[in-house]
Parts: structure tokens; sequence; C-alpha cells
């Protein structure tokens, strides 16, 4: 059933985007069915759970950090984490910088933004992205590498309302780019689209969509 779900929510999917199979709750079985099938991005938001996920399944998985990541945690993901999408402060890059040193790597990054009404979620506003950007801890960043930008549609039956707030997540993305990271090919990814809105998000410029029920079932 998995392989179906998901090859169907493959054929709706541009070829120029990712598709982020959102595998929390589930178990090791169902993502290895997924894997089997061919998927190979995997997105978690718990880190524990990553974690042992991570011990079980083959090596070939990118994993993603897509829920909110508080700094003490970042240690246990650091060794083998793909993208963590949720960065929403200096004190969490300077943290994921500083694992990356230890671990001999760069770890890559998109900066998450608060496009949605609800005050639950979490993200930058553009002048704290700005802020950011400008800050010299920053610039002397050398184990992180920040290649785009994620954000979460209110949930809402109005549609013209998530295109909305993906457009302006496009809108911030593209003035970042030309801001900042005009010179840097890496810095592409538009992590924005999930179950029920994945469709839109791809419209307005997702390059990194992140479903799980569609392909797993509901929780």
């Amino acid at each position: 059933m998995i392989e179906d779900q998901l090859k169907a929510v493959l054929a709706t999917i541009t070829e120029d985007a990712t598709l982020i199979a959102v595998s929390k709750t589930k178990p090791v079985s169902a993502l290895l069915e997924a894997y089997n099938a061919g998927q190979r991005h995997f997105g978690e938001n718990k880190v524990q759970e990553m974690e042992l996920k991570y011990e079980a399944l083959p090596k070939d998985i990118h994993w993603h950090m897509i829920g909110h990541l508080q700094s003490n945690k970042v240690k246990y993901i650091a060794p083998f984490v793909h993208l963590i999408h949720s960065v929403d402060s200096i004190k969490l890059l300077q943290e994921i910088n500083k694992q990356g040193e230890k671990n001999n790597r760069v770890i890559k990054c998109l900066l998450q933004f608060h496009i949605a009404e609800e005050e639950t979620k979490f993200g930058l506003s553009l002048s704290e992205a700005v802020e950011l950007l400008n800050m010299q801890e920053y610039a002397e960043m050398k184990n992180i590498e920040i290649v785009g930008v994620m954000g979460m549609a209110s949930l809402t039956e109005d549609q013209n309302k998530i295109h909305d707030e993906f457009h302006f997540l496009k809108s911030l993305f593209d003035g970042l780019k030309s801001g900042y990271f005009a010179e840097q090919e890496s810095f592409k990814e538009i992590s924005m689209g999930m179950s029920g809105d994945y469709k839109i998000a791809l419209l307005e410029g997702s390059t990194m969509v992140r479903v799980g029920s569609s392909i797993f079932g509901s929780r």
C-alpha cells in the first residue's frame, strides 16, 4: 500500500522538486517499504526518533530534521543529518556550527520563516533573518551552510490564503538570494508544502515538499 501511495504522490510532483517522506511516528517497517520502493529522503521532527531510525535503516538515506530543534539536541543528529529545515535563531545556528566542527562536516540548513497566522508556529521574521545574516558571528561560521528557506502555511480551507503565504515565502527567498546569496549556487531550496497543500506549494515555487499522511496514512 505504501509503495502505491508513494508512486501516486510522486506522479503529482514536478521533476525538479524533492519529495521528503515525513515518517514521524511511523515504524521502521513502514520506512523500509518506502525505501524499497525507491524513496531516499525522509523527514522526522523528533531527534530521538530520527536517531533510532538512522541506526536501524540503510545508510544511504538522507535524513531531514523538519521539527523545532532545541540546541541541546543538535549533537545527537550532527554526525548524519542531511538537512536541518528549522533554523530560527542565531543560538541554534551557533550550536549546529559547533557540532558540525566536532564532526568534521558542514551541515546544511534552511532558515525557517513564520508565514502563517497561527502564533504557535515557529520561525523568523524578515527583519530577524536580516539581523542574523549581518552578524559577525554568522560570518565566522565555517561548519554550516544555509541553502534556502522553509515555512508552513496556515491550517485553513482558504486556498487563496495558502497561495498568498507560499507566495510570500518565495518572495522572501528571492530577496535573500539577491541580497545575500547571489554567488552561492547551493542557495536554491524552498521547503514548503505538506500533504494537504503541497500542490499549491509547487505552483508557488517549492523545491521540497514534506508529505506524510498521503504516503503512510494518517497517524
